[in-house]
């Protein structure tokens, strides 16, 4: 049903709908979202973590850094309020809208060299997100070089106090919502992650839909 519905009553955030595509189980996606547009992600089917890099636009050498983000928020993990900071710190995202309340920054994309260390020989055929990443990736002239640790949005990696961590059941649901604000004309690069080792997409990878909003000036 969710699929079918119109963007304008999806978005998390009022405005024209300047792209509404759906990114496909398994594959990847990515888009500019010019300064101020908002993407909704919506988690389709439930349970479907989205792995995300962000790139300046302008300068795709300023990205999306983790331990910048992590740092200036003094949490490991993602919700409303939280501001998706550059290798310099700047901001290049913001999270301004979220129904699941909890999004990973630590549990990194799998591979075809991590499925083989983790899960076995077995695996190593079965497709990935950094195979994703570098496949869409290459269209904007990125390469192997460009990649750094992603986002794991509606993705749950709980850490102990000790520091381990594990990927378990994911706490959204079918319908559920994320928006992010662009600070900054932002690339915004998708692997919807393949794996089905692990819980993270519940063994069944689904599709998701991305949709960019443009809010008017009553509604900024």
């Amino acid at each position: 049903m969710t699929a079918t519905l119109a963007a304008e009553s999806l978005a998390l955030v009022p405005g024209t709908v300047v792209l509404d595509e759906i990114a496909g189980a398994r594959g990847p996606w990515s888009a500019v979202v010019r300064a101020g547009d908002v993407l909704t992600i919506v988690d389709l089917h439930g349970n479907q973590a989205v792995d995300t890099l962000i790139y300046s636009a302008g300068n795709r050498a300023v990205r999306y850094d983790a331990a910048a983000t992590v740092t200036a928020q003094r949490s490991l993990f993602l919700t409303t309020g939280s501001i998706l900071r550059a290798c310099d710190g700047s901001a290049l995202m913001t999270i301004v809208g979220d129904e699941v309340g909890n999004h990973d920054t630590v549990g990194g994309a799998c591979s075809q060299e991590s499925n083989t260390l983790r899960y076995g020989h077995h695996t190593k055929h079965q497709h990935a997100c950094v195979e994703n990443f570098l496949v869409e990736g290459a269209k904007w002239g990125l390469g192997k070089r460009d990649m750094v640790s992603n986002i794991n949005f509606f993705m749950n990696v709980p850490v102990d106090a000790d520091g381990t961590l594990g990927i378990v059941d994911g706490l959204s649901a079918p319908g559920k919502r994320l928006a992010l604000r662009a600070e900054v004309d932002s690339l915004v690069l998708v692997s919807n992650c393949p794996q089905i080792n692990n819980p993270c997409n519940g063994f069944d990878p689904t599709e998701v839909r991305m949709i960019v909003t443009r809010p008017t000036e009553e509604t900024r």
